[in-house]
């Protein structure tokens, strides 16, 4: 009786093998069943379903598994739509792929690996989002876009068109396993961002798309774009958002500005450079890691981020140079880069300097930078930068020493603040605004000027060398403008700058007051420096008018009294300049100075009159007595102190109501 109940009932040992029996009459179906009999029908069927032309045209045969298939086609074309360029979307000798079968049931197709042999692939993507590799019919369905996993390619050619982002390009790759680690060679030609693009280099014998959990592959580049050139060398982990970079890059040409057509980073134009450093990527954050190289004549090195992850991409970072040349910060403000900067960085073909572009244009006279700000960059991001120069050399005209500046971008709002440069011994220091959501952008800007030394301030005038004095002041202007030059042409508020007592050149005082005698003692006794009691230059600004409220130049041998105004929209000077000698003196022909010109092409002289009426007293006195044509150039001195306290106080203040307006917006700059 035991026996018996323990015995397997005799209908479960049918089943048993009729279940085995089915499962091997099903493995040996799938193992020797003709798969390539179903060519035909596949061909109708995925012709019929994708609107074009599908074709296995010699073999297939297909190695079935529990989770995924690999299909294997002996020659395949598979046709684009009929709006593409390119006849192809795929046409190679041989494909294997590898399907993945349960995502099938959800009408999703996810290709963990594909591999293609001589292959010619046609991309093209429309501004309407349509894309050839969407496999229905409407080609701009983002569920019918497979997902893609490993790429291999063993010799072919791959074009991919998208003109409304100005991309065309075809590359060329091929295998060679003697290459090592990176055994896949590709040449690149044609155009990114509507700009001539090469490249070439070497890449792993697999690509990943979006396939997780792969040890990343490694890739060589050498590339160019225009005038940029980039070299890099490191390893990627999915291609599809150029995730898990690391690599180390060279790049360099003719201005960073160039980079926002290529990367979309609004970078500030610049001379020529050459930068190098370690860049990584994480998700939509860009890093580069221990950059250095040149600006120009300038050093340049920090860190630097770039997150495309925010709704407006932000770049942040810390700049650092220990030398800046002065020569290459022309570009920031609109300048070309001068013939020095042009040529300073090797490989780069050197871009229009300024001396070039004064040649050959017809308003070479003019000084303000005409270069329109570019609003579109200005609002693409946001930044926050901070860039600190240790040293600044060449200065020539402008006598810096060291600055820095904090530089911040929001919502289509730039500020400079602090901006900090070390001038002359001194300080210039403030912000400056630029509001880039109006048109034209409301600028604003206030600056203090602190403690410069007179004899730093112009060291090209020799006389000054033994000159000192501190010199203060500020300016405060506001106004509209789409560039340097047009915001100024337009800018209403103060600008003035003020000393108290220290030294100055006797000699330069003679000259400017025609003085023979003093002149013939400096040519005997050498030049002396006499006590400056105090001096004011002080402007209102009214839509581009500096109109003189306070031009005094007091010292102990002549005080000086100017009036006049520049206009900074023209760039014309108008100013009459009387001098009034303390001492008496003979061999004197004092007479009103008169500048006038352009800020590119000034022009000095005495006011004709005055002079031609001593003249012509010294011609008759030396009719009667040669001697007493020495009366007529004889001064008695009337000049008296000027009152220094209210020259300053003049100095301080604005006087009218546009200027003291446009002054009190342009202190709104600093936050």
């Amino acid at each position: 009786m035991q026996n018996e109940s323990s015995r397997v009932p005799r209908w479960v040992f049918i089943v048993g093998m009729s279940l085995s029996a089915f499962v091997l009459l099903l493995v040996l179906v799938v193992l020797f069943f003709p798969w390539d009999t179903l060519r035909e029908p596949v061909n109708r069927y995925v012709s019929e379903k994708t609107g074009r032309k599908f074709e296995i045209t010699r073999r297939l045969d297909v190695d079935l598994g529990w989770r995924s298939a690999t299909i294997k086609l002996d020659g395949i074309e598979f046709a684009n739509p009929s709006w593409a360029r390119d006849p192809y979307l795929v046409k190679a000798e041989r494909a294997e792929v590898d399907l993945r079968l349960w995502p099938l049931l959800r009408q999703k197709v996810v290709i963990p690996r594909l591999m293609l042999a001589s292959p010619t692939v046609g991309l093209q993507m429309e501004k309407d989002g349509r894309r050839t590799w969407a496999l229905g019919k409407d080609t701009s369905d983002e569920g019918t876009v497979p997902t893609i996993g490993l790429v291999q390619v063993d010799r072919g050619g791959i074009d991919f068109l998208a003109a409304h982002l100005g991309v065309d390009l075809h590359a060329d790759v091929d295998f060679d396993s003697a290459r090592g680690e990176m055994p896949l060679h590709y040449r690149i030609k044609g155009t990114y961002q509507r700009q001539p693009l090469t490249a070439q280099g070497r890449t792993g014998n697999v690509l990943q798309l979006t396939e997780a959990g792969q040890p990343p592959f490694p890739l060589e580049i050498d590339a160019a774009a225009g005038q940029t050139k980039l070299k890099a060398k490191g390893t990627v982990a999915t291609l599809s958002g150029l995730d898990g970079i690391d690599a180390t890059f060279d790049v360099r040409g003719q201005s960073l500005g160039d980079l926002y057509r290529l990367l979309g980073i609004a970078l500030p134009e610049t001379s020529p450079y050459a930068l190098s450093g370690r860049l990584q990527k994480t998700a939509a954050l860009w890093e580069v890691k221990g950059m250095k190289g040149k600006l120009g004549l300038s050093d340049i090195g920090g860190d630097m981020q770039f997150d495309q992850g925010q709704k407006t991409p932000r770049l942040g970072g810390s700049l650092r140079s220990a030398v800046m040349d002065m020569d290459d910060l022309g570009p920031l403000i609109g300048l070309p880069p001068t013939e020095r900067s042009a040529k300073a960085v090797e490989g780069v073909t050197p871009p229009p300097s300024v001396d070039q572009v004064k040649k050959s244009s017809r308003s070479g006279d003019k000084v303000l930078p005409t270069a329109t700000l570019d609003f579109e960059r200005l609002r693409a991001m946001n930044a926050d930068v901070r860039y600190t120069a240790d040293r600044i050399r060449n200065v020539r005209d402008i006598p810096l020493d060291k600055g820095s500046v904090h530089v911040k971008l929001q919502d289509g709002v730039l500020t400079l603040d602090p901006l900090d440069l070390g001038v002359a011994s001194g300080r210039l220091a403030g912000a400056i605004r630029i509001d880039a959501t109006q048109s034209p952008a409301d600028i604003r800007a206030s600056l203090e000027i602190r403690a410069m030394q007179l004899n730093r301030l112009i060291p090209k005038v020799e006389t000054l060398r033994t000159s000192f004095g501190r010199l203060d002041g500020r300016i405060n202007l506001s106004g509209r403008g789409n560039s340097v030059a047009s915001w100024l042409g337009g800018a209403s508020g103060d600008v003035s700058a003020i000393t108290g007592r220290g030294e100055f050149s006797n000699l330069l005082l003679e000259f400017m007051g025609l003085d023979g005698a003093e002149i013939v003692k400096f040519l005997l006794g050498g030049d002396n420096n006499v006590t400056l009691r105090c001096a004011a230059v002080a402007f209102d600004v009214n839509k581009g008018v500096m109109a003189g409220r306070s031009l005094v130049f007091d010292t102990a041998d002549t005080v000086f009294h100017a009036e006049g105004q520049a206009n900074l929209s023209n760039e014309t000077l108008d100013f009459i300049v009387r001098q009034e000698p303390k001492d008496m003196s003979i061999l004197s022909l004092r007479t009103p100075l008169v500048i006038g010109g352009t800020f590119g092409s000034p022009s000095g002289g005495v006011k004709a009159a005055p002079l031609a009426a001593r003249g012509l007293v010294a011609l008759a006195l030396g009719a009667i007595n040669p001697l007493l044509a020495l009366a007529a150039t004889i001064e008695t001195g009337p000049g008296v102190d000027a009152d220094c306290q209210e020259v300053l106080k003049r100095a301080r203040q604005p006087i009218s109501k546009a200027a003291t307006d446009g002054a009190a917006k342009g202190k709104a700059a600093k936050q």
